[in-house]
């Protein structure tokens, strides 16, 4: 089987080819690159450039897009903390005001026996007074 040898002249030449064209892509959209580049046969200069100018873009938006979702897992983190310490202190409030409603709860059932010794209290006055009214008339 034959080898072929290329020409490094000509590997140069059509590197610097590509290059060249590879500068004139940059000032055109993503839609035109795609256009010449299907215009034009795989493995020629225009399909190369244009090929290299699609990845270069595409790497370039992966960058940015890798670079934005880091920002905003960045932030994710600091909001889920930030919730994290709310749920801490709404938690803390919650057993706090369950104490005050069981403090409550407590105190009403004193003031109900309160009441009741006061109602029985006045009711026994209220006999000594007839008792004492009705004893002198």
């Amino acid at each position: 089987m034959p080898t072929i040898v290329e020409d490094p002249q000509t590997s140069d030449k059509a590197t610097d080819n590509v290059q060249a064209l590879i500068q004139l892509l940059r000032s055109r959209s993503s839609e035109e690159i795609r256009e010449r580049m299907y215009d034009n046969p795989p493995g020629s200069a225009w399909w190369s450039a244009c090929k290299t100018e699609l990845d270069l873009r595409n790497s370039e938006e992966m960058a940015t897009a890798t670079v934005n979702t880091s920002r905003a897992l960045d932030k994710l983190h600091g909001v889920s903390d930030h919730l994290d310490e709310l749920m801490e202190k709404l938690l803390r409030a919650t057993d706090d005001m369950a104490d005050v409603v069981r403090h409550v709860r407590e105190s009403g059932r004193r003031m109900e026996l309160t009441t009741y010794v006061i109602v029985a209290i006045t009711i026994v006055q209220l006999f000594y007074i007839v008792f004492q009214f009705s004893v002198t008339h």
